[in-house]
């Protein structure tokens, strides 16, 4: 397995989301996602990401139980700010220090370890000054509970100001051939102005760059992409464009569309890491087999050329407010 920087934190160059194991992506079934994981550590993939408000809270749990025998094999990401109780509602964005506090002890209960490598600020909490986020996790990370921390969906200033609290070591951001808005919005920039990682999330565009989802009718009931604006019947043809030209190209090279469109990821740098989600083996082992696509600058700029910056149709999430604070 391939392993890239995230600052000071070597991870390997793919790793694996886990919050479709859990929740919004349809049924769940807990065995065969921890045979998911356990997949991918035995193919020498170690960074498993999580967060407490996946389930809500079931995903810490799943995942400290796969891990619990190979802890030492895991670079372990959770994140907090994302609050909801114990029913599953949303309470909102909370970046109190408190919180803090008590989501970690909280996360490190469920997981069932002793510190956690990689803590992200899930959501930047408009209410609360990032400074004061910032110097709580910095006091976790000088007690042991945590050893690297990160920020997600985060405005270019914010990434600055969280940084100049405690080192940042990675920004997590929505980035695929369907989500480029980091190359335009300062975000990347700023990352690599500061030398931070840059953690994909979303690289397969919820699924849909894989060119398998061709219908809302296919999504479960319960499956949040329906609420997703991208996925809603007025911009869902016009999105589906984009798959169909990442398709041809995959074809004309032997690979399938998801495989081309992590390869498109991975080869915007090596500070780049893409965390694509699956519950199954079989995608698992297809997503992991982008790792040994090569993709030329030709190639590169017919991709770009496929999907421009911008040419999505509709918002990334029903509600923006939170994302790029």
């Amino acid at each position: 397995m391939l392993i890239r920087q995230l600052r000071d934190l070597s991870v390997s160059a793919l790793g694996l989301g886990c919050m479709g194991m859990s929740e919004f992506y349809g049924p769940q079934n807990d065995e065969e996602s921890t045979a998911t994981i356990h997949r991918f550590l035995d193919l020498g993939g170690n960074f498993i990401d999580t967060a407490d408000m996946y389930g809500p809270f079931k995903n810490e749990v799943l995942v400290g139980k796969a891990i619990a025998t190979r802890r030492a094999d895991v670079v372990l990401a959770t994140k907090f700010g994302n609050e909801r109780g114990a029913n599953g509602a949303f309470l909102g964005v909370n970046g109190r220090p408190e919180y803090v506090r008590a989501a970690c002890d909280a996360s490190l209960a469920r997981l069932g370890v002793d510190y956690i490598d990689l803590y992200y600020q899930h959501r930047v909490d408009r209410n609360i000054p990032v400074e004061e986020t910032w110097g709580a996790l910095a006091e976790l990370v000088a007690a042991g509970k945590v050893r690297h921390l990160g920020i997600s969906e985060a405005s270019a200033v914010t990434i600055e100001r969280a940084n100049a609290v405690h080192p940042v070591t990675a920004v997590q951001s929505e980035w695929s051939l369907w989500t480029r808005d980091i190359e335009v919005n300062g975000v990347l920039a700023k990352v690599r102005e500061l030398g931070i990682g840059l953690v994909a999330y979303s690289p397969l565009g919820r699924g849909f760059l894989t060119g398998t989802i061709t219908s809302l009718d296919e999504l479960a009931p319960e499956d949040r992409r329906r609420t997703y604006p991208r996925f809603k019947e007025e911009n869902f043809g016009q999105n589906y464009l984009i798959v169909d030209a990442v398709k041809l190209i995959a074809d004309r090279l032997g690979v399938t569309a998801a495989q081309l469109a992590l390869a498109w990821v991975l080869s915007q740098g090596d500070d780049v890491v893409p965390i694509p989600g699956t519950r199954k083996v079989s995608r698992l082992e297809e997503n992991l087999a982008s790792l040994d696509i090569k993709l030329t600058e030709r190639e590169i700029r017919s991709l770009n050329e496929a999907a421009p910056v911008g040419v999505t149709s509709g918002d990334r999430y029903p509600d923006m407010s939170s994302v790029n604070v």
